[in-house]
């Protein structure tokens, strides 16, 4: 009987993530938003695992299965944030996705260059095969990165100037400021 090893595909630019996915080109060749609840993104496109060279920060709205990451299998429900590292092993179990909804931030390294954030992002335990769970929001949450993500997909699909770049980082900083303040645990819940 011979043995199967999955084959890992690895995506070296967001260009392959969109051609693999069956999407238009990026508007910008080091920053994606993918937007599942208006365009349809067939993740049953996605090999059953993949190495990706670039950050990706999954805010899934509705997702049926589970995704391989590092070792292991997770299911993801409504409202968790999911984060990868560049060269981390993910993927899915071969089952029929259908009916998701997800915004995607797709973040190659080289569009943080000459940011604090390049050195600064490598510090958030969230991008760590360590923190093994997505992180579940609550409602009030929800909206707040809701809002993040809609203001970089605005700055990205409105006219790309000097100043766009300073802003998305910005931005991308206040995203991961309030997954850090979400990922702390409330110190209030469960005292009486």
């Amino acid at each position: 009987m011979k043995n199967e090893t999955p084959k890992v595909r690895k995506l070296e630019s967001i260009p392959d993530m969109h051609k693999m996915l069956g999407l238009p080109g990026p508007v910008h060749p080091l920053i994606s938003l993918l937007d599942a609840t208006k365009t349809q993104v067939n993740l049953n496109q996605l090999p059953g695992s993949y190495v990706p060279g670039f950050y990706k920060i999954s805010f899934i709205t509705k997702l049926g299965g589970k995704f391989r990451y590092g070792q292991g299998y997770y299911d993801f429900n409504e409202g968790s944030l999911i984060f990868t590292a560049p060269n981390q092993v993910v993927g899915s179990l071969r089952e029929k996705y259908e009916d998701n909804q997800a915004y995607s931030l797709i973040i190659h390294p080289h569009f943080l260059q000459g940011y604090p954030l390049v050195n600064k992002i490598k510090g958030y335990g969230f991008f760590s095969y360590a923190s093994n769970e997505a992180l579940h929001l609550s409602e009030q949450e929800k909206a707040t990165i809701l809002a993040i993500y809609n203001f970089i997909g605005e700055e990205l699909n409105s006219r790309l100037d000097d100043f766009s770049h300073e802003v998305i980082i910005a931005q991308i900083e206040l995203l991961l400021s309030y997954a850090k303040r979400f990922y702390k645990p409330d110190p209030a819940v469960g005292e009486e």
